[in-house]
């Protein structure tokens, strides 16, 4: 079976033609990226990417499952809150001769990677005793915040459960969070500060000028060249790995994620300090009344920056498997 998948986020979009053999077995055979805004439409990008020399054209393939990083109404239409233009499937489909497309949340996909061979070569962060019955947490940084959480029902049958959890306030502490969070709020112009605001590569840029009164991007502060290393990164990067230890933290608990907490998103892929730097695991594992717990939880850190393509690959094979398809039916 020839998959086309299709993982749009903010900054990035990016496709992949999987081949999945009887078994479910999947296999990459290439991906293409492109910068979201260089498309002015979803029309657009589909063309750009049959333009490209991307082996795989989307009539060829038996399903193309599309993840898109916002909301979905009816599985056919999302205009995500961080991409200049909306997806309508029932418009752009036809005319782009997109065979069976099905369209997800980004973070579905993410769920669904925990299953495959991304989720299966995770990075241990923290250690913990994983529950195969247990609710899977999968939540991730990268122009926004992202979260779902997977729902074992049965061998190899899951339930997953979208959230726009990215766009909920914050929860900031008192005192000097509580003045960044004044400084958030005059520089936002928004009512409330949202996790995507916070955890994000722009919330990481804005708690740096907060702290030293220097705007840098993101890549800068986290990079490992002490010749872009701006001053003052060492103390951006622990409060930054706190906040998203917080995130964690709270999504885990809000979960109960038993079977495990697995952190997805550019921005922790790239650097990795975000998530393997002490003050993380200290906020992760801080709780008053669930510590124990915490402790049992296992966090795992998915490098692959192409998880979300396999997990949109796993999700196609498993409808195409239900509906008893053969390769061109």
């Amino acid at each position: 079976m020839k998959i086309l998948a299709a993982d749009i986020g903010g900054t990035h979009s990016r496709f992949g033609f999987f081949l999945a053999d009887g078994d479910e077995d999947l296999t990459l055979i290439c991906s293409k990226w492109f910068r979201t805004r260089d498309a002015d439409s979803f029309g657009r990008l589909l063309s750009m990417l049959g333009e490209s020399d991307f082996p795989l054209k989307a009539v060829e393939a038996d399903i193309t499952v599309i993840a898109i990083a916002g909301p979905v109404a009816k599985g056919t239409y999302s205009a995500p809150p961080l991409i200049p233009w909306h997806v309508d499937l029932e418009e752009a489909g036809p005319s782009h001769g997109l065979r069976h497309p099905v369209l997800i949340n980004d973070f579905i996909a993410q769920a669904y990677a925990t299953r495959s061979r991304p989720g299966r070569s995770s990075r241990e962060i923290l250690p913990g005793e994983r529950d195969p019955e247990g609710t899977v947490a999968v939540i991730g940084a990268g122009t926004g915040l992202g979260k779902a959480a997977l729902i074992p029902n049965g061998p190899d049958v899951y339930t997953v459960l979208a959230s726009e959890g990215g766009h909920a306030s914050f929860p900031f502490l008192s005192g000097r969070e509580a003045e960044y969070q004044e400084f958030l709020l005059r520089r936002l112009g928004e009512k409330y500060v949202t996790g995507n605001n916070v955890v994000s590569g722009k919330g990481i840029s804005l708690l740096h000028e907060f702290l030293t009164g220097d705007e840098v991007a993101p890549e800068n502060i986290l990079s490992e060249d002490p010749l872009l290393s701006p001053p003052g990164a060492t103390r951006t990067i622990e409060l930054a790995a706190r906040f998203y230890g917080r995130v964690c933290r709270n999504f885990a608990l809000e979960t109960l994620a038993l079977g495990g907490l697995y952190v997805a998103g550019g921005v922790a892929a790239k650097s990795p300090v975000l998530v393997t730097h002490e003050a993380f695991a200290s906020e992760f594992r801080s709780s008053v009344t669930m510590a124990e717990i915490l402790s049992q939880i296992p966090v795992s850190l998915m490098t692959d920056e192409e998880s979300g393509l396999w997990g949109g690959a796993a999700l196609g094979t498993q409808i195409l498997g239900k509906e008893g398809r053969s390769p061109g039916a």
